[in-house]
C-alpha cells in the first residue's frame, strides 16, 4: 500500500501484512506521524525565527547597570552613555538614554 499526500508531496509505503486493508491503516498512521512531525517542525522554525534575536542571560549580558554605593552611576553598556544623575533615571526619565541608543542604531547602519 502506498499512499501519497498531495499538499505536502508526503509518501508512505507499509507491506508489512498480507491484508490491503491492514497495509492501509498502517500507512494511515505513519502519514499521520510524519504530517504532526512536519507541522512540529514547521512551527518550531517559526518560533525560533521570532526568538532569533534573544541573547543568553548571563553575566555581563545586561543592557544597563545601576551603581548606587559608593557612588552613583547609570551606564548603558550598548552605548557607553553613562550619567551620575541617579533619581531623575529611577523616577522614568530615561530620555537621554533613548537618544542615545537611537543615535548608536543610526551610526551603526
Amino acid at each position: 500500500m502506498r499512499i501519497t499526500h498531495l499538499p505536502t508531496g508526503t509518501i508512505v509505503q507499509c507491506q508489512n501484512e498480507r491484508s490491503q486493508f491492514s497495509n492501509k491503516a498502517t500507512a494511515m498512521k505513519i502519514l499521520q506521524s510524519k504530517l504532526a512531525e512536519l507541522s512540529a517542525r514547521k512551527r518550531q522554525d517559526e518560533i525560533d525565527k521570532v526568538n532569533g534575536l534573544k541573547r543568553e542571560i548571563a553575566w555581563g549580558s545586561q543592557i544597563r547597570s545601576y551603581t548606587f554605593h559608593p557612588y552613583n552611576l547609570i551606564k548603558d553598556h550598548r552605548t557607553a552613555y553613562e550619567t551620575g544623575n541617579v533619581g531623575p533615571v529611577m523616577d522614568g526619565y530615561i530620555d537621554e538614554f533613548v537618544k542615545n541608543y537611537l543615535h548608536f542604531l543610526k551610526s551603526s547602519n
